[in-house]
């Protein structure tokens, strides 16, 4: 006998997946949006008091596209930017779309002898360029160390919370998407500064650590080495659906054979992005190298956070992957300032570490060449 009911549980069924799928990618946009002025400020001053305890114990894409750059200067506050460094605002349009970005140039770079480095930031869920440059510090190690930081920012007509699309099929590919967009906004800075076209990182938070691992592995013949904070592997996901459960689950991606110097970060009481994605990233970086020698170190910051860092490298030389994970760190910027949002100062110094990372690796001309770059 027909069941009468079967449609009606089946409509019910699809209104609830749809709903589960909703609230989790509204949970991601949510964790990572601006939260309202009371709460960000009590959210501040948790992170103020940690940040203090810690100081205190430590005393062009593959299409032809017409590019189009307008740049309008703004300032942080005075007190963040040194003399003669600069922080403007600019927008980019090529044939995959327009975005607005901030490029931090500091004072070295007037003075520099030769090309710098340049590192590509892209921002989590909610974040703005200037909120993301506030909460890595990475800015400050620009002058420190001597190179440019672009800040892509994504447009909300993109995607309603500002998170990257890593999850869509049509912005995981070369020459397509944002992930076309992005590397053509990075060969613009390339030509419009001394850069050293061997020295090219990218590094992400969240969605912008999922769309960043995208982008390098798109983008060889760019960028030199990669930096995952929370994110996921390449291919976790294909449409929202898939993107849910592998924020929830963990998911294992997709195997790639380009050899990506790649670093992550990641908490493992992040309830917003599973632990088990930082491993897969990891173990997806690693197996594109043969006979890798594993070294794992335990640390504790002083004051702070215990943490875990998994090295990878052939024999004795310099690490072509790494993984940290810090004990009782949620989804937030490990060792980030608490002037940001989504921080945990008490964490190693994600920022610093990426950036020692990146130095110690450089694309080849033969691999630029391969590409056309």
């Amino acid at each position: 006998m027909p069941d009468p009911f079967k449609r009606i549980r089946a409509k019910a069924t699809r209104k609830i997946r749809r709903a589960t799928v909703s609230a989790m990618l509204g949970a991601w946009g949510s964790i990572a949006s601006p939260a309202k002025p009371a709460k960000r400020r009590a959210a501040r001053k948790v992170q103020t008091v940690a940040a203090s305890a810690g100081k205190a114990a430590a005393a062009q894409p593959k299409t032809a596209a017409r590019s189009k750059v307008q740049v309008s200067p703004t300032s942080q506050s005075s007190a963040d930017i040194p003399r003669h460094a600069t922080f403007n605002a600019t927008s980019y349009t090529s044939g995959s779309g327009t975005r607005r970005y901030r490029l931090y140039v500091p004072a070295f770079a007037k003075t520099a002898p030769g090309p710098v480095p340049l590192i590509v930031m892209l921002h989590g869920c909610g974040q703005s360029p200037a909120d993301f440059a506030r909460g890595t510090g990475m800015n400050a190690l620009a002058e420190e160390f001597g190179f440019l930081v672009l800040y892509p920012a994504q447009a909300r007509e993109a995607q309603r919370n500002r998170c990257w699309n890593w999850f869509r099929r049509s912005d995981q590919t070369r020459g397509a998407g944002e992930p076309a967009l992005i590397a053509g906004l990075t060969r613009h800075i390339i030509s419009e500064h001394e850069i050293d076209p061997a020295k090219v990182y990218i590094a992400g938070m969240s969605a912008g650590g999922a769309a960043a691992l995208i982008a390098a592995h798109a983008y060889p013949d760019i960028f030199a080495a990669v930096g995952v904070h929370s994110g996921l592997a390449v291919g976790a996901a294909s449409d929202p659906a898939s993107a849910a459960r592998a924020m929830q689950a963990g998911a294992a991606g997709q195997r790639s054979g380009n050899q990506i110097p790649t670093i992550v970060f990641h908490g493992d009481a992040d309830r917003i992005v599973n632990p088990r994605n930082g491993r897969f990233v990891a173990i997806r970086a690693v197996e594109a190298y043969d006979r890798m020698a594993v070294i794992e170190k335990t640390g504790q910051v002083r004051g702070g956070r215990a943490y875990t860092r998994t090295l990878h490298r052939i024999g004795q030389g310099r690490p072509f992957a790494e993984h940290w994970v810090v004990s009782g760190s949620g989804h937030a910027w490990s060792g980030g300032h608490a002037a940001g949002s989504y921080t945990d100062p008490s964490g190693p110094d994600a920022s610093r570490e990426m950036v020692r990372f990146f130095l110690r690796h450089r694309t080849t001309k033969k691999r630029r060449a391969a590409f056309g770059s």
